[in-house]
């Protein structure tokens, strides 16, 4: 093993939670299984913070975060929730609840996708999916929600 104890360090956290390679003298196996488990303790923290969008997905929920997230290192659940329903925003893939959702937060906070999110300060008009949502004076209203698929009629 060459390199100091701190390189080595960073080595294993980049191969555990950013999708790096792994360092030399780690079993695979339990390697991925740690890799494996960080993303579910990671998906959960970020249900806890964007609870539509994970309800949206459903059973989807831990597959559909885990692919995003298997190679970005954390920004903190709330922005690794925001980042992730942008990419779904952009994929048309974020279902009507995370539309919403993300309309809220839009409306409410500034996110750039690289600084921390800030509060906005004038009224603001955010849209998501079909979702429109508007902050005015500090409250926030959803005025049009998300488009939702027609239900399923069972013709028996």
């Amino acid at each position: 093993m060459t390199g100091t104890l701190a390189e080595r360090q960073a080595e294993l956290v980049a191969a555990l939670v950013a999708g790096g390679p792994s360092p030399a003298g780690f079993a695979a196996g339990p390697l991925a299984a740690a890799r494996a488990a960080l993303l579910r303790k990671r998906a959960g923290e970020v249900a806890r913070h964007w609870p539509l969008l994970a309800a949206g997905l459903g059973a989807a929920w831990p597959a559909t975060f885990a692919d995003w997230a298997a190679d970005r290192p954390t920004a903190g659940s709330l922005r690794d929730g925001w980042d992730l329903a942008r990419t779904l925003r952009e994929r048309e893939a974020l279902p009507p609840a995370g539309a919403e959702e993300l309309a809220v937060r839009e409306a409410v906070l500034r996110y750039d996708g690289r600084a921390a999110p800030r509060p906005r300060r004038l009224p603001a008009v955010a849209r998501a999916g079909g979702a429109v949502a508007v902050q005015i004076a500090g409250r926030v209203r959803l005025v049009r929600p998300a488009a939702r698929p027609p239900a399923q009629v069972d013709a028996r």
